[in-house]
């Protein structure tokens, strides 16, 4: 195994999973740390942790123990991946963990690069953008556990780390790896840990990651992993196969929707227009134990049309708090993920094999529930959202984080099955 990725969700695991495969490198994804063998071979292996928002000593704790799994199976470089709105708060978890990581290695020095310009998130002078606007600026400023009130990356991690951060600015990445190269070393001497880097197009990308080839650990989201596969190409295994393992075979398909996202919102609300669709009641999920079976009979009702059916928990800013304030903001959350979980299981039973779920928290929680060990990664969805088949059975699911993937992307994720 040549690359050993640590995510700190669900999600961002398949996302950066993704762009590995797209660029040849045979991947697997796990869920969490593994307590027994792995009987799968692969160039790369993501581990996926839930370790965005968490306590930050049991961030740290789980990141370095899957740091000392991936070292145990000869990974050579590590990435540590975080989201591309740089989803933390002055606390961490961001901060601690690349801390922890870096110590673990015996490294002092790493990139902070959440930049994914296919997907809108670009850093310009340090400050990181989600399309036109600022991060603070952004849906992500009311964010329920890591709400973005500022947008300079420097401060950000300053904010929650034990050393400090230096830019390397666009102007000195056009110039080049060497001119890169060159800032690295500077940061280095002046005392920084960190460099922060800017970028807002995919060259950015690809000379960055050429000069990031010899750091031991890079973090960052998704955006620099195909120069990062690029990097290892003389050594692939099956570089023009890499996906096929992980495609998704036509069968019954159940969507479910757990986040709360501006552009999940837009999916759902486009998506009910083409297919059966199923609003989840939170004081059902809390009060009714025949809740599960009920919706469960309902998908199962509505599974025989070209378009799968959508259980969705998805609401706007305006009605979430609503429900936040009726039955408690952590009561709420927690009674949805049960729900999904119990619900995943019962239509599992029931013969349901191909799952599209929208949201880190969900995706995870249904994984978990599924008792699935790891996948295979398959073709993008869109950029950052694979199909993943199981290393276990033939069930396949499509994980997106909240914010990624167009309109269409419920319809368009179905047009994938063999």
């Amino acid at each position: 195994m040549l690359l050993g990725v640590i995510a700190d969700d669900f999600t961002g695991a398949t996302d950066i999973a993704g762009f590995l495969v797209d660029n040849g490198m045979c991947t697997i994804q796990l869920n969490g740390v593994p307590t027994t063998a792995i009987n799968a071979s692969a160039d790369a292996v993501v581990i996926s942790l839930k370790s965005r928002s968490c306590p930050v000593d049991e961030a740290i704790a789980d990141s370095i123990s899957a740091l000392n799994w991936l070292k145990s199976q000869g990974c050579q470089q590590f990435y540590f991946k975080y989201c591309s709105t740089f989803d933390s708060t002055a606390d961490g978890n961001i901060g601690p963990v690349t801390d922890a990581l870096l110590a673990e290695l015996g490294e002092n020095f790493t990139i902070i690069c959440p930049a994914l310009p296919v997907n809108g998130r670009t850093v310009y002078n340090g400050h990181l953008f989600v399309f036109s606007d600022l991060l603070s600026d952004s849906g992500m400023r009311n964010h329920p556990v890591t709400p973005m009130k500022d947008s300079n990356l420097m401060r950000l991690m300053d904010a929650q780390s034990k050393g400090t951060s230096g830019l390397v600015n666009y102007n000195t990445i056009e110039l080049g790896t060497t001119a890169i190269s060159a800032r690295f070393d500077e940061l280095k001497t002046q005392g920084h840990r960190y460099a922060i880097v800017d970028a807002f197009n995919t060259a950015h990308l690809v000379k960055l990651a050429e000069a990031v080839k010899s750091l031991k650990l890079i973090t960052g989201g998704s955006g620099l992993a195909a120069g990062i596969a690029k990097n290892w190409a003389g050594h692939l295994k099956e570089p023009h196969n890499a996906k096929h393992t992980g495609s998704p075979v036509k069968g019954s398909t159940v969507i479910l929707s757990g986040s709360c996202s501006e552009m999940t919102n837009q999916q759902v609300s486009i998506y009910k227009q083409q297919a059966p669709h199923f609003a989840i009641d939170v004081e059902s999920c809390l009060t009714n134990d025949k809740y599960v079976n009920e919706v469960s009979n309902w998908v199962t009702a509505n599974n025989q049309g070209s378009l799968a059916p959508i259980i969705y928990a998805t609401a706007d800013a305006k009605m979430l708090k609503v429900i936040q304030e009726k039955f408690g903001a952590h009561t709420s959350s927690h009674a949805v993920e049960a729900f999904f979980s119990e619900l995943a299981i019962n239509l599992r039973q029931k013969g349901v094999k191909n799952f599209i779920i929208a949201g880190g928290e969900t995706s995870g929680v249904v994984t978990q529930s599924l008792a699935i060990k790891g996948f295979y990664i398959g073709p993008q969805i869109a950029p950052g959202v694979p199909w993943v088949k199981s290393i276990d059975n033939e069930l396949s699911l499509a994980l997106k984080s909240g914010n990624f993937g167009d309109e269409n992307f419920f319809a368009k994720a179905q047009g994938f099955f063999l």
